[in-house]
């Protein structure tokens, strides 16, 4: 008997290229030995630990490829969606979490929904000592919780009120409104550009040997950061061999703010400055053209689809069925946002496929199982960890999902229905019962192992109970938002084609 084996079984193991009946894995460590029928894993090791039974379906850990972990959310706090430019200004009014906790809250919801990796997108203020400080505190949590992640920090240096146009839109405003919006928020950002680059190139160094975490450069927009920032982390993720995400073409207006800033789209701009490559990656691209689409093919850059956040902030939907078709890389995120505001990646799933059905006969539409390659191969290609995840393979991570059937199941189902779109029909995060990452359990009985979560719900409303109110903030923001709405509706609007037509005026 080796102690290191174990086993898992299923009524169906979900490989990631076929389906098994009555399967099982054998892992080792924290790699995947081999798949095949229960009869045959049974037997070749007789002696190992067997987790599952003919209850649960088996399947390779989803992959969250962009997600913000929010903790208590915001329509918790009073925040509601609104259009992208305007809802990430209202944010002004949310009161502040402890960055341990308030990730430690995410990672349940993630693992209770059969995530067990996260692109992690983190926003970063003040002195070198508050930034590290704040990402500490979120690396620990994902070392106690045992999820793998790449956490992806980020600043915010321009375009902090409109994209690209700050100058002018503040000389807009009256001169009361100016000055109590220069008052509250200050544009001197303590940490130069310089040293959030040598930060974030030391936590690289820091965390590239380790088992579950890795730090990624998150610039969060090009506009936000500038060209020279951009090309400055590019370089330095190549130099230090790891990766870079940032939001682009999420909203209308930063579909329009391409040609408005740069003369030509924000894809096209961005393979001028020479950053796009395998290790970088879009979170939403709602906006993305045909044209947009081949330069990712071609340059290997990789987009998140985040259907949930696109529809709750208005943004659009995105073109998942040409990014697919055309050749482009693309993950599935939550970004923090579902459509549920509960971070459920089957609801996710069933969202990406449901939108992308057009009306008309004979257009393409993505399958269950290509969302399910999205959500898992797709994201894992994202990551750069096509050959170690997304996949129950021999030689993959043992990153191992066990959902109970009974409720899906329930009360009879057909030996004709396919079990993948049992699966992805039915699902819902209350039924992932176990959950394993680099082979060790970290959510059992659809409870985390690495802490307890009624003990970090409760010292974050504590927290947030006993928080410095943000009324002067929340009536900024309200004085604000008709500005920033008067001075987006300026904008000059294109003709637009749509890649799919869902309804008609006429």
């Amino acid at each position: 008997m080796n102690p290191d084996i174990s086993l898992i079984r299923g009524r169906w193991i979900f490989t990631g290229e076929t389906t098994l009946d009555q399967g099982a894995i054998a892992i080792q460590n924290d790699t995947i030995l081999e798949v095949d029928t229960w009869d045959v894993i049974q037997a070749n090791y007789p002696q190992a630990e067997v987790l599952g039974s003919d209850s649960f379906a088996v399947m390779p850990g989803l992959i969250n490829a962009h997600h913000h972990s929010n903790g208590v959310p915001n329509s918790l706090q009073g925040i509601d969606d609104d259009f992208l430019e305007l809802w990430l200004f209202a944010n002004l009014g949310l009161r502040a979490q402890d960055p341990h906790l308030k990730t430690l809250l995410s990672i349940a919801q993630l693992l209770q929904s059969g995530v067990t990796s996260v692109v992690d997108v983190a926003s970063m203020a003040g002195s070198a000592r508050d930034c590290l400080e704040n990402l500490h505190g979120r690396l620990q949590a994902y070392e106690q919780s045992g999820m793998r992640v790449a956490l992806t920090p980020g600043i915010s240096y321009e375009s902090v009120l409109v994209h690209g146009e700050d100058g002018a839109f503040l000389a807009s405003l009256p001169g009361d409104l100016r000055q109590r919006l220069q008052t509250l928020l200050p544009s001197h950002q303590p940490l130069t550009p310089t040293d959030h680059v040598d930060l974030i190139g030391a936590l690289v160094k820091e965390y590239q040997t380790h088992p579950h975490i890795e730090v990624w450069f998150g610039p969060p927009g090009p506009q936000w950061v500038g060209d020279e920032l951009l090309v400055q982390m590019a370089d330095a993720a190549e130099r230090l061999d790891t990766h870079i995400q940032t939001h682009a073409l999420e909203s209308f207006y930063e579909k329009l703010m391409g040609p408005r800033l740069y003369g030509k789209s924000v894809i096209a701009h961005l393979q001028d400055l020479g950053v796009l490559s395998p290790r970088f990656s879009i979170a939403h691209g709602v906006w993305l053209t045909e044209a947009d689409i081949e330069i990712l093919a071609a340059t290997g850059a990789a987009v998140s689809h985040n259907p949930s956040s696109n529809l709750r902030l208005r943004a659009g939907m995105a073109p998942l069925t040409a990014m697919i078709s055309g050749g482009a890389t693309v993950g599935l995120g939550m970004d923090g946002t579902a459509i549920g505001d509960d971070d459920d990646m089957f609801a996710e799933m069933r969202l990406a496929t449901r939108l992308q059905r057009s009306p008309q006969l004979g257009h393409a539409a993505p399958s269950y199982g290509d969302i399910f390659r999205v959500a898992t191969a797709g994201s894992a290609k994202l990551m750069g960890k096509a050959q170690q995840l997304g996949k129950l393979a021999p030689g993959y991570r043992a990153d191992v999902v066990l959902v109970n059937c009974d409720r899906i199941t329930w009360p009879w189902v057909s030996p004709e229905a396919n079990p993948l779109h049992v699966l992805l029909m039915r699902a819902r995060a209350g039924d992932v019962d176990t959950v394993l990452v680099n082979g060790k359990v970290v959510l059992q009985a659809g409870m985390p192992t690495g802490f307890d979560l009624k003990a970090v719900g409760q010292a974050l409303a504590e927290q947030l109970a006993a928080a410095p109110n943000r009324d002067q903030y929340r009536a900024l923001a309200a004085d604000v938002i008709p500005h920033l709405s008067r001075w987006y509706a300026q904008w000059d609007v294109p003709p637009l084609s749509p890649y799919a037509a869902f309804n008609s005026r006429v």
